[in-house]
């Protein structure tokens, strides 16, 4: 009697709270809500459907029907998920990571991700990964060489040289410019 719903531009705790509440204002019970992928107790009907698309869409969000941007969607969240909500902690290799959250194959994945967004999976993680060492650098309580362990970069010279080659700054420099210019996630 459940039904789940996939919703975009989820990105964040708080977007999860915005959500979650949205669906309890329409009378719905949420069973579980996570970044992009919310159950909910009961089945819903077309017109409520239309409604809740409304409401999330006045917040920012889209209820999203298509198999294939739902899809998208997933591999987004769950990058997002691994480097910004786990610190790349573990050593976890991207491929298996995305073939296990998403229970497919990693190399239909990867083709359906290049096709529809216009750059490879692996290039979406690494620029979700300079954007959490921008993050990290702005809020300046980790240094270069701590931030590249904690983001399991093999060396602090080579998080630089990959830094450099995205934002077209050394990490140095960016934080001597001492303002946030981090992008929002959703917009990676």
């Amino acid at each position: 009697m459940e039904t789940t719903l996939y919703i975009k531009n989820m990105v964040c705790d708080r977007c999860k709270m915005a959500v979650d509440k949205t669906l309890r204002d329409k009378g719905l019970h949420p069973l579980s809500v996570e970044l992009g992928v919310v159950k909910v107790a009961e089945m819903i009907s077309a017109d409520m459907r239309k409604e809740l698309r409304g409401e999330l869409e006045k917040i920012g969000f889209e209820l999203m029907d298509d198999k294939r941007r739902r899809t998208i969607e997933q591999i987004k969240n769950a990058v997002i998920q691994l480097v910004h909500y786990r610190d790349n902690a573990s050593t976890v290799n991207l491929s298996d990571y995305l073939a296990t959250q998403l229970h497919s194959d990693y190399s239909a994945l990867s083709k359906l991700f290049s096709e529809a967004i216009g750059m490879t999976v692996e290039r979406y993680y690494i620029l979700q990964r300079i954007e959490r060492v921008k993050e990290l650098l702005w809020y300046d309580e980790l240094s270069l060489t701590q931030i590249a362990l904690q983001m399991n970069y093999s060396s602090t010279a080579y998080l630089s040289n990959q830094f450099k080659s995205i934002t077209g700054m050394t990490p140095s420099q960016f934080k001597a410019l001492g303002k946030n210019t981090l992008k929002e996630l959703d917009k990676i």
